[in-house]
């Protein structure tokens, strides 16, 4: 099951990486005020940094100084990593870590595009850091521990390359309460950061099992519904004028790209929707995606995704 689970994963956010989702959508940026992000630090980076895929701000609690190496896992395109490495300027590094080739491209350009030489980025899952022990003053992630079917080995890496005396500052999805069955149990739920996500109290309990201290677990008491201002882009779609509303979703089963009537958004890694990667002309995969994505838009129709999880801003220290 876990293998289904992060081959979902990975597949669903290498077609995200292909959308063309970006703040120049009004939705997308949207999102990521919604959830920390200022106006000029979106300003600052390239626009395709941001895809909507985040629950929270990590780089706001951090506290990044000047010459520290700083870790993302699950960097996505870039946007914690370019935040940081301005933090931590030209005698720190910033580092992206990513399991999705398309994801690591697309970083890499856009590291190029803001002119950082003081980055880098890495293919690898999180639970398997290609990082020496105890060389990191800070890791960082926004939504996507959740995403890990092994979340105590994840906690172990980050202690492993921390240096004592380094901090861990998330952002991700928790439980407020045991979701339904029909819900937990849905790999779609799982990709979209529903079903993956723990208990509040599991989450501080595996921190601390895995050695971290001063561990703190807080509700951020965000709308999960801010995700709704985000909705399906088809990848051959032209994106709409910057006066839209939200960003149009394919349309009818017979278009793409129609803007008539979209259907509900299904949340993608970080509470994104799902986002296509085939064009006009549906092939199997494409079905096959649709049904998966009808069935969860019916499950969030019928559940309140507020009722049952919360965006929490983590924190933990390895000890000296």
């Amino acid at each position: 099951m876990s293998q289904d689970i992060t081959r979902a994963v990975r597949d669903k956010y290498g077609s995200v990486a292909g959308s063309g989702l970006s703040s120049a959508h009004e939705g997308v940026r949207a999102v990521a005020e919604a959830f920390g992000y200022s106006p000029e630090e979106l300003a600052s980076i390239p626009a395709e940094a941001n895809m909507g895929l985040s629950c929270g701000n990590p780089t706001a609690t951090a506290n990044l100084r000047p010459g520290e190496v700083v870790v993302d896992l699950g960097s996505g395109g870039g946007l914690d990593v370019l935040l940081s490495a301005r933090k931590v300027g030209p005698t720190g590094k910033a580092i992206g870590i990513d399991m999705t080739p398309e994801m690591i491209a697309l970083a890499r350009k856009n590291a190029e595009a803001a002119g950082l030489s003081n980055v880098e980025f890495h293919l690898a899952t999180i639970d398997e850091l290609p990082l020496p022990d105890a060389s990191v003053d800070c890791v960082i992630s926004n939504c996507v521990i959740n995403l890990a079917p092994d979340k105590p080995a994840v906690l172990r890496e980050i202690a492993r390359v921390l240096k004592p005396g380094g901090r861990l500052a998330v952002s991700d999805i928790a439980l407020k309460k045991e979701l339904p069955e029909e819900l937990g149990s849905d790999l779609m739920a799982y990709v979209g950061c529903i079903a993956g996500a723990v208990l509040i109290d599991d989450y501080r309990r595996m921190l601390l099992d895995a050695g971290f201290s001063s561990v703190e677990v807080v509700d951020s008491g965000k709308d999960l519904n801010a995700y709704a201002k985000v909705e399906n882009q088809a990848a051959c779609c032209p994106p709409p004028s910057p006066s839209a509303a939200s960003l149009p979703i394919a349309g009818d089963a017979g278009s793409c790209c129609s803007p008539d009537p979209a259907p509900a958004p299904s949340p993608e890694p970080g509470g994104l929707a799902v986002v296509d990667s085939g064009c006009c002309s549906p092939t199997p995969a494409d079905d096959e995606d649709a049904a998966l994505h009808d069935r969860l838009a019916d499950l969030l129709r019928r559940y309140d995704v507020n009722d049952y999880a919360a965006s929490v801003r983590v924190f933990a220290l390895k000890p000296r």
